[in-house]
């Protein structure tokens, strides 16, 4: 399976309908950034794409464990087992490659293997396809492939399946925290976690999406820009300034009009 595309960013047509699809006005995104920031610290930089053009994902050993009945528990306990043992980010696709091959040999399909990792921005499980509006794992994965806005659509229909919208809108982030990461939520902080980034976001502190686009841009470029934020922050203009000296650009660190065409054209195109 093929799981590297163009990495298309978030667009705000992609917001709007997740807004609109969880009764949130535009004036209320601040809840839902709250949530993509929680949810991909320290795993996906707030991009739903790595460098490489793959969906972040996260390969949960316990649930593959669970998919397969404990067949490869003896064989391979890197790839089956119990919780934990997760890895860098970097072995993250050795295994799940390791995992799709071991389902294939033993004729159990790609099923077992896609629904023990946890994907994109929204790390929705393989396993809640049906809850994110999929008939299966692959299925959703392959939409989840191309786009953020397809992981976004899938964030939003596991929330609404777990009835998680209400709890959203009106900041209940305890049964939130409960619902969205599960019984660990409160070991993990997870609820305050979203509460502080809420309070953040609603301060005025919103990501721009041209920037962001850019930011992602720059990132599958090779220009390292930094966390994408839609903040145009040094790092950013860092980033900009040495894109824009390789592609015969005015090197002033800014994101123009012709940087941001030129910087779409190349990495989304």
């Amino acid at each position: 399976m093929e799981f590297r595309s163009k990495g298309l960013p978030m667009t705000r047509q992609g917001l709007a309908d997740a807004l609109d699809r969880l009764g949130l006005a535009a004036g209320q995104a601040a809840a839902l950034w709250a949530v993509f920031e929680v949810e991909t610290a320290g795993l996906t930089q707030g991009f739903g794409f790595r460098p490489d053009r793959r969906p972040h994902i996260l390969f949960e050993r316990h649930k593959f464990k669970k998919f397969t009945d404990g067949r490869f528990n003896q064989s391979h306990p890197a790839l089956s087992g119990r919780p934990g043992g997760y890895g860098s980010l970097n072995d993250q696709y050795p295994k799940l490659e390791a995992a799709l091959d071991l389902c294939v040999d033993h004729g159990l399909g790609l099923e077992p293997a896609l629904k023990s990792a946890s994907w994109g921005i929204g790390q929705v499980m393989g396993f809640n396809h049906e809850a994110a509006g999929y008939a299966s794992a692959e299925t959703m994965v392959t939409d989840m492939v191309q786009s953020e806005d397809a992981q976004l659509m899938a964030m939003v229909g596991f929330m609404l399946d777990a009835r998680l919208d209400a709890p959203l809108r009106n900041h209940q982030w305890r049964p939130f925290a409960r619902g969205y990461n599960g019984s660990g939520y409160e070991r993990n902080r997870y609820h305050l976690k979203l509460e502080a980034q809420y309070a953040r976001f609603s301060s005025g502190s919103m990501p721009n999406l041209e920037v962001r686009t850019a930011q992602a841009a720059l990132l599958l470029l090779g220009f390292a820009p930094g966390k994408i934020d839609g903040v145009l922050g040094p790092r950013t203009g860092q980033a900009l300034t040495g894109f824009q000296i390789a592609h015969q650009i005015n090197p002033d660190g800014q994101l123009t009009d012709q940087t941001y065409l030129r910087l779409t054209q190349i990495a989304f195109t």
